[in-house]
């Protein structure tokens, strides 16, 4: 069962990636955003929040990659043309190979929550091709956002249909 969202005050309060206005190149004809960008958007916060763990934009170049495994999707609310949007990311966990985050799409011109990215991504070895142990330092930098997040005074928002193995 899904836990409630948080609300966009509390989301707020975490760092936020992929901000930008919804361009008009990505409304559909119902005049919002179209579904096919919030994932993009999501995930590219995503990838901007493991940087600084050790995951850069170009770790495929250095024989690293994360692959998503899985994803539940969630949209609350409509993004329209021009509105102002970040993403916030939580991690909750991970294990050997895999972590397990939620990614928040805020509508930041009217302050509410817009969509929720729920994914298990993998670690892997761009020469095999297969998942593999992530490496010591990311292991490290993902087990501290990790135990930072889940002193979040607020609960996860979690789909319950996924996690780690």
């Amino acid at each position: 069962m899904s836990t409630p969202h948080p609300t966009y005050e509390q989301l707020a309060t975490l760092p936020a990636y992929a901000e930008q206005p919804v361009p008009i190149a990505f409304e559909d004809a119902n005049g919002h955003l179209n579904v096919r960008h919030y994932t993009g958007i999501a995930s590219e916060g995503l990838d901007e929040s493991l940087v600084d763990l050790g995951i850069p934009q170009n770790w495929p170049a250095l024989g690293h990659a994360c692959f998503t495994a899985e994803h539940h999707l969630r949209y609350v609310a409509e993004l329209r043309t021009g509105d102002r949007m970040s993403a916030r990311v939580r991690l909750l966990g991970r294990s050997d190979r895999a972590a397990h985050a939620l990614v928040h799409l805020l509508d930041d011109t009217h302050q509410r929550l817009s969509y929720v990215m729920e994914e298990v991504f993998l670690h892997i070895d761009m020469t095999t091709r297969r998942t593999a142990p992530w490496p010591e330092e990311v292991a490290a930098g993902l087990d501290r956002r990790i135990a930072e997040h889940a002193e979040l005074p607020w609960e996860p928002d979690v789909s319950g249909c996924l996690g780690l193995r």
